[in-house]
């Protein structure tokens, strides 16, 4: 097997983040990660970039008696994607195609609840949409997470994973403006090959990854803002002489020869200021 492994997740994360630093603090950015496994990737992405963090979720579409041959898939906003060639194989009637996608949609609006939190979804409409997700192998569920974003009229939609098929990357690349994939290998097996831990990530995770994502960002600018107020201070403390070059003028002006108190009071014109 040739290619880069990565330790887990969140390594993945942070490499792959660098592949897309032209996009950091671009206010138009919008990290989308496909729950659960690409949540952890996502999350390091999106705190790289200092960019919201958002899920999209997606469901397969599991033949009737073979719940692993995907007949299609459904995501976010009702969006359902068909395998054509599955459901012409098998004749799948337009009844059981309905019924899955059913059942799926509110499974989907069930893990949006979840995951949020009662946050509010982000808008999508005009921007630069990053996808994430911890890997590609055929890309069905990454096409279905494509339709879904694109409905909703985003400016771009870039695919980023830490890896994929060679194969499934040229595939993709040709239904988004940009694909961005730290490792293609040739020969791909599966996604959970290139890590060393690849563990199952739960609901609980990817709720706790999300709301640390919006607090942090809720938290930035209130950092930016004690950090000027910060900086305000020293400058006007640098404006201001020090305390004691002052000092030591009054005590200065106030040490006066004995001539020339005499002669102070001889001369009316020259009274003392009032310090």
């Amino acid at each position: 097997m040739r290619g880069q492994r990565f330790r887990d997740r969140t390594e993945a994360g942070l490499l792959l983040a660098t592949r897309l630093a032209a996009y950091t603090t671009r206010p138009d950015v919008l990290v989308l990660a496909l729950p659960r496994g690409g949540v952890p990737v996502a999350f390091e992405v999106s705190r790289g970039l200092h960019a919201p963090l958002d899920v999209i979720i997606v469901r397969k579409l599991g033949v009737p008696g073979q719940e692993e041959l995907a007949m299609g898939a459904i995501a976010s906003g009702g969006v359902c994607v068909l395998n054509d060639d599955v459901v012409r194989a098998l004749s799948i009637p337009d009844e059981v195609i309905h019924k899955g996608a059913a059942h799926e949609q509110y499974e989907v609006e069930r893990r949006e609840r979840l995951y949020r939190g009662g946050r509010a979804a982000y808008e999508v409409h005009g921007r630069t949409i990053i996808l994430v997700d911890d890997g590609m192998a055929t890309g069905a569920t990454m096409r279905a997470a494509i339709a879904a974003v694109r409905q909703q009229q985003p400016a771009r939609i870039i695919i980023a994973v830490p890896v994929a098929a060679s194969a499934t990357c040229e595939e993709v690349a040709a239904e988004v403006d940009e694909v961005v994939c730290v490792n293609k290998p040739e020969t791909f097996f599966a996604v959970g090959v290139w890590y060393e831990h690849f563990s199952q990530t739960t609901d609980q995770e990817v709720a706790d990854l999300l709301e640390q994502a919006a607090h942090e960002r809720m938290a930035a600018p209130q950092k930016q803002l004690r950090t000027a107020g910060a900086e305000g201070r020293d400058q006007r403390a640098r404006a201001i002489p020090p305390a004691r070059d002052r000092s030591r003028r009054i005590g200065q002006s106030s040490h006066l020869s004995r001539d020339d108190e005499q002669q102070r009071h001889r001369s009316p014109q020259h009274e003392p200021s009032r310090i």
